[in-house]
């Protein structure tokens, strides 16, 4: 059966490509990569850690497979807020791991920019500090621009937005019965983790979960969502393909 595999899904890739042709693509894919912990314990693995370094080895994979697409941004949502409340081993490998996977982003072995998003102050001040000097090194980079979910919960992303739209209006003059009048859609917006880029035009969840969990509430308000069964380690070119494929065959209105 494998063998079979591997003569079958080269052929299966080359079909997809082909249909993708002259197709619209997102340019902004925004990937919650779940599944790493299921994946070990179905591989056999006792151990768990397995599952969350095979996942990271599955970014630099679709980094490449989106710049090939022409994407323009692809947010990975890698450690949540409530993930920090897993065991203090758990947490300590997690934050090993994804700095890991911010140092090889930000080699030349990719052409990327890294941005963090989420709120690194709930992280230990070493690990942050890691991130931040890595991911400071790509900003002249050319390519894609790659955004690294880590301490991300989309309502603390909406309060930490207010606030700062707040403090910087306060800072310009604005009067306390102004600042009603400057929160809006487009204000807060600016201030989002993601300000300046544009909003997700396709969300991919895997590991068969069907809900956004505080993903991007913001932003992922007309986003197409398309979920996989595959769990994060075990996810294919084939499916992305897939899921870029679907998008292209749906009707963006907007609610209009």
């Amino acid at each position: 059966m494998a063998a079979l595999a591997k003569i079958l899904y080269p052929l299966y890739e080359k079909r997809l490509q082909r249909e993708l042709r002259g197709k619209v693509r997102p340019k902004h894919i925004a990937v919650m990569a779940d599944g790493n912990r299921r994946w070990a314990r179905e591989s056999g693995f006792t151990d768990i850690s397995h599952g969350h370094r095979a996942g990271a080895a599955k970014i630099g994979e679709l980094v490449r497979w989106s710049a090939e697409q022409d994407v323009d941004v692809v947010t990975i949502y890698l450690l949540s807020t409530e993930n920090l409340q897993r065991t203090t081993e758990e947490v300590e490998l997690l934050f090993d791991i994804i700095s890991d996977v911010v140092d090889d982003l930000a080699t030349e072995n990719y052409t990327c920019r890294v941005k963090l998003v989420g709120h690194l102050d709930l992280l230990p001040a070493e690990v942050a500090d890691r991130m931040r000097r890595s991911a400071a090194t790509t900003t002249k980079k050319p390519g894609l621009s790659v955004n690294i979910a880590v301490g991300y919960g989309g309502r603390q992303e909406i309060v930490d937005a207010v606030r700062s739209l707040i403090d910087a209006s306060v800072a310009a003059g604005v009067s306390p019965d102004g600042l009603a009048d400057a929160v809006t859609i487009e204000s807060v917006s600016r201030h989002l983790y993601t300000s300046g880029q544009p909003d997700p035009d396709l969300v991919i969840r895997t590991s068969g979960e069907q809900r956004l969990s505080g993903f991007m509430l913001w932003q992922a308000a007309y986003s197409e969502i398309w979920f996989t069964d595959t769990y994060w380690p075990a996810f294919r070119k084939i499916d992305f393909l897939r899921a870029l494929r679907d998008y292209s065959q749906r009707s963006r209105r907007f609610g209009k």
